[in-house]
């Protein structure tokens, strides 16, 4: 449905002047991955901004001025500190005192691989509770479709406060990508819109303010499509390559190799790189928030559902390639010393959500092995929702002895700073999930 057409309100009006004269005070809730950047990037652009989080831990660190997601540059936290910009908070009661408040909170899948949105609702639910006159309320969490105009706003409308009049509602898409060294949160262009216009005039002004480039768009419901397009076309053409990958082993042809030529072709050919399954917060979620709202409309998305298919299938097949490799050596999975390298979804950074590492580590477990793994960026394997019972772990260290008492390693995630030499001098066998080893080795085998 199209946006709502809203008149100016004299709470809009007073509302776009502490925005444009930046003494507005943001609100950021959730300082994880997203969150805690915006937080900083608002900051630095001498906006007050209030961070909550549910974690008192995090609120502790950030009072001490030290950071907990490691591609972030320490001092930018210390300078927002210094100057007064950031203060972090556990109190929700303190949800009164913003002029803007950015919902940035996690938005995982069931068990049922179906939208999760307790924690959108919680905190929505929280902001009904201090909701006033001439609050903008975002919602920046990735979700299917119609949430901010259906779900959102009717958990926000009360008796005596009306969306468009006396508070108001956008969405705008998270877009980080951490550890990008190229883009971060001011400079990856911001989509925008409100649930009417004056919503979206409000939040395209606020985002004007501390990003590169906004891109306004008609509806809430198309900027929420929008996210999940972008993560749909990444997972589906993951999907794609790790199919190839499976079909061309069997030929004998290196996927790597074919990759390579295949992107010297100046048009028509985007690379994507196969692994040994997906992992992040968006992609491995995204395809089945929208295959979800979909059936709503009596639509089966047959094709976004079968690279989620593939995709998850990925770590029992890398898990398989390690048992035939293991038995051509005449030893079983069971009771043998398996490392891990790299818990990470992806390679130079600490994030583990949805990383493929988990599930492997559990199929593991279960057919009998001893696991263990290295990740310089992940000291400690976090507790994690979808694999509550995985034992507490951490990261062994990368030495020659290490590599040569365990029965294979398996390259999960391919940090840069590992030594891959090491590993493949050292190592019995080496099952290699991620084109570290373009040569052929004899204890390498590519899964």
């Amino acid at each position: 449905m199209p946006a709502t057409v809203s008149t100016t309100s004299s709470s809009s009006v007073a509302l776009q002047a502490v925005i444009r004269d930046r003494t507005a005070v943001v609100g950021v809730i959730g300082l994880g991955y997203v969150g805690l950047p915006l937080a900083l990037t608002f900051a630095e652009q001498r906006f007050r901004v209030l961070g909550f989080d549910i974690d008192p831990a995090k609120v502790e660190a950030l009072g001490r001025g030290e950071v907990y997601i490691k591609h972030l540059d320490g001092a930018r936290v210390e300078a927002a500190l210094q100057s007064g910009g950031l203060r972090a908070t556990s109190d929700f009661a303190r949800l009164g005192e913003a002029d803007v408040l950015i919902i940035c909170v996690p938005t995982p899948l069931t068990i049922q691989r179906e939208p999760d949105m307790s924690y959108v609702v919680r905190t929505v639910g929280e902001i009904r509770k201090r909701l006033r006159k001439g609050q903008l309320v975002v919602l920046e969490s990735t979700t299917y479709p119609g949430t901010t105009e259906e779900l959102v706003r009717g958990i926000l409308e009360q008796p005596g406060l009306k969306c468009g009049e006396d508070f108001f509602l956008a969405f705008s898409p998270e877009r980080e990508d951490p550890g990008n060294a190229r883009y971060g949160t001011a400079t990856i262009p911001k989509v925008v819109s409100g649930v009417d216009e004056t919503a979206g005039d409000l939040a395209q002004s606020m985002y004007d303010q501390v990003v590169s480039r906004t891109v306004r768009v008609s509806s809430c419901r198309t900027a929420e499509a929008t996210k999940l397009t972008e993560n749909i076309f990444r997972a589906v053409n993951i999907a794609l390559v790790n199919e190839l990958k499976i079909i061309y082993e069997r030929m004998g042809i290196d996927i790597w190799e074919v990759l390579d030529a295949a992107s010297t072709k100046p048009f028509g050919f985007m690379r994507f790189n196969p692994g040994p399954g997906w992992g992040g917060h968006c992609i491995p979620l995204d395809p089945f928030y929208l295959a979800w709202k979909a059936r709503e409309y009596g639509l089966s998305p047959k094709f976004i559902e079968l690279a989620g298919e593939v995709n998850t299938q990925m770590p029992h097949y890398v898990v398989e390639r390690l048992q035939l490799a293991l038995n051509d050596r005449e030893r079983s999975i069971k009771a043998s010393r398996i490392l891990i390298l790299g818990l990470a979804y992806k390679k130079d950074i600490d994030d583990p959500r949805e990383s493929p590492a988990f599930e492997i580590i559990d199929e593991l477990l279960r057919l009998g092995a001893e696991v263990s793994y290295h990740d310089p960026h992940v000291p400690i394997a976090p507790r994690m929702r979808s694999w509550p019972d995985l034992p507490a772990m951490s990261s062994q260290p990368l030495t020659a002895e290490v590599l040569a008492s365990q029965n294979a390693v398996m390259v999960v995630t391919d940090h840069t700073n590992v030594d891959y030499g090491l590993v493949s001098r050292h190592a019995s066998l080496v099952i290699d999930t991620r084109g570290v080893y373009r040569q052929s080795l004899p204890n390498v085998v590519k899964a």
